[in-house]
């Protein structure tokens, strides 16, 4: 008899351990909960436009333009497709930020403007563009062998076109 109570501390002691660590899980759960929400206040990212397509990018050919346009169109064109986490913080600022650099480097619909396609071509041709984690969300986007060597040689292309400023300069 003299045993029982020390299984029953025991088994008190473990029950109090159990209740606050879930007390603790909640009040994380809570703490979280909030700051997320708190996240959604932030007045960057969530914003989107997509500005008028001012001169398009002058494609050689349907193919490297149908291929151009699922991989790159949507951080270096004002053609944009925003998915619903881009409008969620802090997804947000990430896909804003990566548009809105795109776009300052190349920009197929504002053609002329910064329109280095020889960097362009070299990024692609070196695996860095499209980058890894657009492709990881955008299987669509990643680039088989021969779509890789159609864009670089669109790019290139593009580049010697007399009509438009190329990255030469």
């Amino acid at each position: 008899m003299g045993e029982e109570p020390v299984v029953e501390a025991t088994s008190n002691r473990s029950r109090g351990d159990r209740s606050a660590k879930v007390r603790g899980l909640r009040r994380g759960l809570v703490v979280l909960a909030v700051t997320f929400a708190l996240l959604q206040l932030v007045p960057y990212g969530w914003r989107h436009s997509n500005p008028p397509v001012r001169a398009d990018a002058p494609w050689p050919d349907a193919q490297s333009a149908a291929v151009a346009r699922t991989a790159c169109y949507s951080c270096h064109s004002n053609e944009t497709h925003w998915p619903i986490y881009s409008y969620i913080a802090p997804a947000s600022w990430l896909v804003r930020r990566d548009v809105d650099t795109g776009r300052a480097k190349l920009n197929f619909s504002e053609w002329g403007q910064n329109s280095d396609a020889h960097d362009a071509a070299d990024a692609v041709a070196n695996g860095s563009m499209p980058p890894i984690q657009y492709t990881l969300l955008h299987p669509s986007a990643r680039l088989s062998d021969d779509e890789r060597r159609a864009l670089v040689a669109a790019l290139r292309a593009m580049k010697n076109d007399s009509g438009h400023g190329g990255g030469d300069g």
